[in-house]
């Protein structure tokens, strides 16, 4: 309902659920699995995590949900910040949105100095500094226990609908 483009994936492997197995590699703790689970709801052009779309992370103690994208590569990082550049007033809009701001708070990784062919007076640099795209709305363990939570979770992801639209429109993605 809220766009065609944002689909749920049911495979078991490469679809909208994160595995439960940690990656142990390179870390002290050898411990097997994750202790939340994640859901990725990407765009249908995306192939990975790293694609726009919407999430919920349920953890104990942790709980919320997200729109937007994380970590996007070089390539797409230089599209968003050219979709901001060029309507900033329509990024504004966005971001300052009643329900948006209500609910959302812009986070995520930044760069230290703008990003090159932006100067550090620019009127939207501290949002060019952005190497993520990710709103998040933190939410309760009530709240998503609740048997309604499907519903009120839908409703996050509308008030979430324009900032999603802008970042995908950035992509040249349809929303």
């Amino acid at each position: 309902k809220i766009s065609p483009c944002i689909v749920a994936d049911a495979r078991k492997v490469g679809g909208s659920l994160f595995r439960i197995y940690r990656d142990v590699r390179f870390s002290k703790d050898k411990s097997p699995y994750k202790t939340q689970a994640g859901i990725h709801f990407r765009h249908d052009e995306a192939e990975n995590a790293h694609a726009p779309g919407f999430y919920l992370h349920l953890e104990p103690g942790n709980v919320f949900a997200g729109a937007g994208i994380w970590r996007p590569d070089s390539e797409s990082l230089r599209k968003i910040r050219k979709g901001i550049d060029g309507n900033r007033k329509g990024w504004k809009s966005v971001v300052e949105d009643p329900r948006f701001a209500a609910q959302f708070r812009l986070e995520g990784d930044c760069l230290v100095r703008p990003p090159k062919g932006y100067s550090n007076d620019h009127p939207l640099v501290a949002d060019l500094k952005r190497k993520d795209f990710i709103a998040i709305c933190p939410l309760t363990q009530k709240r998503v226990l609740h048997p309604n939570f499907l519903d009120d979770y839908m409703d996050v992801c509308a008030g979430g609908a324009k900032f999603m639209k802008f970042i995908t429109q950035s992509l040249e993605l349809p929303f």
